[in-house]
């Protein structure tokens, strides 16, 4: 039993992460709306502390509006998909507190789909970020292509794709342990 309160601990600590991920998510996504916005509509009589914020991209910031729009574009885009991703993460995680094991065969169901989740969002994400990207380099002169990578969640979904088959395995033992135990009470 000191092995299932690990992994409790664990998934409590996997639901308040993702809480936290979902927050920032937002936060960033919010950010990077205005950003856009303010480029796009020229904020000028926004200052802080004296300088506007198209200024302080682009003359202290030395990028190119065109960059800018390119950037920020791709963060909405990667925003909206860690939004995604960390309320699957944390519908997960508060499903296993309650079942009070992860060696559930649901369990292991919604483990294997966040796992695939994981794969493909950000694979999505980075080909919409990419198409994106190429339609603002191209009708903006001074933009440069970005460079964004989010390539690096394939492992954590790989990773959740084989904890789902030990978790399916582990439903499937105790399933055959309880079968056993009810067939020896007869």
């Amino acid at each position: 039993m000191k092995t299932l309160n690990t992994i409790q601990t664990l998934s409590k600590i996997a639901k308040v992460f993702s809480n936290i991920i979902f927050i920032f998510s937002i936060v960033c996504l919010c950010l990077s709306i205005v950003g856009i916005l303010s480029l796009a509509f020229s904020f000028e009589s926004f200052k802080l502390g004296g300088v506007t914020i198209n200024s302080l991209l682009t003359d202290k910031g030395n990028m190119a509006k065109g960059t800018i729009y390119a950037d920020l574009a791709q963060s909405i885009v990667y925003c909206i998909g860690a939004l995604v991703l960390s309320k699957f993460a944390e519908k997960y995680f508060v499903k296993e507190l309650k079942d009070g094991t992860p060696f559930t065969f649901d369990g292991a169901k919604d483990l294997l789909r966040l796992g695939i989740l994981f794969i493909c969002i950000p694979i999505g994400a980075q080909i919409i970020a990419s198409i994106a990207d190429s339609i603002i380099v191209k009708a903006f002169a001074d933009a440069k292509p970005s460079e964004f990578d989010a390539f690096g969640s394939v492992a954590i979904g790989v990773a959740f794709i084989i904890i789902s088959l030990i978790c399916k395995y582990g439903a499937e033992q105790f399933a055959v342990h309880n079968k056993a135990e009810h067939i020896e009470k007869e």
